[in-house]
């Protein structure tokens, strides 16, 4: 076991920056030891907050460091693969942000590239390191409540991502309802075979301009029998809404949002608590640096990563797997899309 991983980061937008913290600031096994960004001015703002030694625009600098143990890809999705075949031919053992690419052939080029390069890669589905979450999958998966017969997933964002964003993000299905499919795997051990998907842009026209969705109810249909079904929304005026309840034989567990604190105010007018927290960024600070701290882990103790490279692939095939029934309007399986 090494005593602490030398780490570089490629990209220092937001969720490279939430990364960036919790990896100077909260994981002494880690040490953040280079950054890169094609905006410059990024990676240096990025490495004077969090005390970075190395900044560069150019993310070779970063895998051609023999130092470096392990990389952080959070560049933008269109550039995963390539950083994760890359990292993996250099040796380096690698954490990719969702998706890992938008093409089930790109993705498996990555994957057979992490194969025969014996690296470990570790995809960004923070929310299974989510507390609430894992009592949920805790309890499931111990029986607590039977057989699962009904999964339901809430998830609805505060407001849209801007236009730009949405056009190069692959949509509704492979940006934003992908971490609720990976949830919906996570949370009970099957399976998703079928998956009914319809939605429409009732927030934004210009999203439906862009040629995607803001809103939608997926149904699906696991491989033991259970039925889940996902509901989204790009805008959900009082906050971010992030709840899920397994339903089954012998009970259920449900998770609610989390707010600021749980007091209750109650007068003659009525009953008052307060909102969810705002976004993504409060909502799972916790799960993120839990997230980071078992891949640091991983490396150390030459262990096999909780999401690994498949999970990821099977997230993107549910996705692709939803476009295609919401374009044709009819159930879709996964197996028409992807081994």
């Amino acid at each position: 076991m090494t005593t602490q991983v030398k780490v570089g980061l490629i990209g220092a937008g937001r969720i490279g920056r939430v990364h960036a913290e919790n990896l100077a600031y909260r994981i002494p096994a880690a040490k953040l030891a280079a950054v890169t960004d094609v905006i410059l001015e990024s990676a240096e703002k990025c490495a004077a907050d969090f005390q970075i030694p190395t900044v560069s625009q150019n993310p070779q600098t970063v895998l051609d460091d023999e130092a470096i143990e392990a990389v952080i890809i959070c560049s933008s999705t269109d550039t995963h693969a390539q950083f994760i075949i890359r990292a993996a031919e250099a040796g380096k053992h690698i954490f990719c942000e969702k998706p890992i690419a938008l093409d089930l052939a790109k993705i498996d080029e990555a994957l057979k590239a992490v194969e025969q390069n014996g690296v470990k890669l570790q995809i960004g589905f923070n929310r299974r390191f989510d507390p609430n979450f894992k009592q949920a999958r805790e309890l499931v998966a111990g029986g607590k409540i039977g057989a699962p017969h009904l999964v339901r997933i809430t998830s609805r964002d505060p407001a849209p991502p801007p236009i730009e964003y949405i056009k190069v993000s692959g949509g509704l299905f492979l940006d934003m309802t992908i971490h609720d499919f990976d949830m919906a795997r996570f949370l009970i051990d099957s399976e998703v075979e079928e998956i009914y998907a319809t939605g429409g842009a009732l927030v934004d026209p210009a999203i439906g301009e862009a040629g995607d969705i803001d809103t939608a109810v997926i149904t699906l249909r696991y491989a033991n029998g259970a039925i889940g079904a996902i509901d989204n929304s790009r805008r959900a005026v009082y906050g971010y809404d992030q709840r899920v309840e397994v339903f089954g034989s012998g009970g259920g567990v449900v998770v609610s949002n989390n707010t600021p604190h749980n007091a209750v105010y109650s007068n003659a007018e009525g009953v008052q608590s307060a909102l969810p927290l705002y976004f993504f960024l409060e909502r799972y600070n916790e799960a993120y640096v839990a997230e980071m701290k078992t891949f640091i882990e991983v490396i150390q103790q030459d262990t096999v990563p909780p999401v690994t490279g498949i999970d990821g692939r099977i997230s993107v095939v549910m996705g692709l797997a939803a476009w295609k029934s919401y374009r044709e309007n009819r159930p879709v399986k996964l197996s028409e899309i992807g081994d």
